[in-house]
Parts: C-alpha cells; structure tokens; sequence
C-alpha cells in the first residue's frame, strides 16, 4: 500500500506541472518503501538526494509560469519554495551523517508538506495558468 496516493484533487491541471508532483509523491513513496524495508543509510541518501535535485526542478518549472503570467502571489509562493529547500537541504545534510536514521517524523513532514503545498499553495495559481493558457 502507497505510503501517499495520488488523487484526482491534487491536480493543478497543468500537465508538466501534475506529473511533476506524481514524480515526487513517487519518489516520496520509494523512500517510505525503503525505510520500512530497512534497506539502510544508503538507499535512504540516494532517494534523498533525487527528491532535493528534483523538487528543485520542479520548483523552477513552476516559478518560469509564474514569472511568464506575472502571476501576483509569485513572491509568496517563492518564499514556500525557499523555505522547503532550506529544510530538504537540511535533510540531505544529515542524510550525509553517519548516524542518520529516516524515522516516520521526517516522512510526515515530507508528506505533509508536499500533500498541504499542491492543496493549499498550488491550487491557487491553477486558475491564473489556466486564464493565460497553460494547461
């Protein structure tokens, strides 16, 4: 069972930008999958360290349809982005530490934060998108 299910409600209705977010709820799972399994530090680093590289892909995606529609919540939806970064960034530095556990703790917040940001942040611009065209 998927430790995070996609559902319907999560689309912003732009194509690149919805498979973005099954990406990284996938990749969300593959981590949960990997703590559960016990497969170790190292299995746990490299999922990691591919949700941090691709989060911030996916927030440059979203910050260029931003700054294209000159969308007016940009700087506040930035400052999430930022915010986000400086935790993962955090996340993979004690990734690197020796005595790094992946506990339920941090895939909450993982969880959370991705499931509270597409429902709550997202939503906002997908009628914004939509009124410039990009779908």
């Amino acid at each position: 069972m998927a430790y995070f299910t996609w559902e319907e409600r999560f689309a912003v209705n732009v194509k690149e930008i919805d498979e973005q977010h099954k990406t990284l709820v996938n990749l969300l799972n593959t981590l949960y999958d990997a703590m559960v399994a016990n497969k170790g530090r190292a299995a746990h680093k490299e999922i990691i360290y591919s949700m941090v590289e691709y989060a911030r892909v996916h927030f440059e995606t979203e910050e260029k349809y931003m700054r294209r529609t000159s969308y007016p919540e940009f700087h506040e939806h930035r400052t999430e982005h930022e915010k986000f970064t400086t935790k993962a960034l955090d996340l993979k530095q004690r990734a690197d530490n020796e005595a790094f556990i992946l506990t339920l703790e941090i895939m909450n917040f993982l969880k959370d934060w991705l499931q509270n940001h597409i429902l709550v942040t997202d939503s906002r611009y997908s009628g914004h998108f939509e009124a410039h065209g990009i779908s």
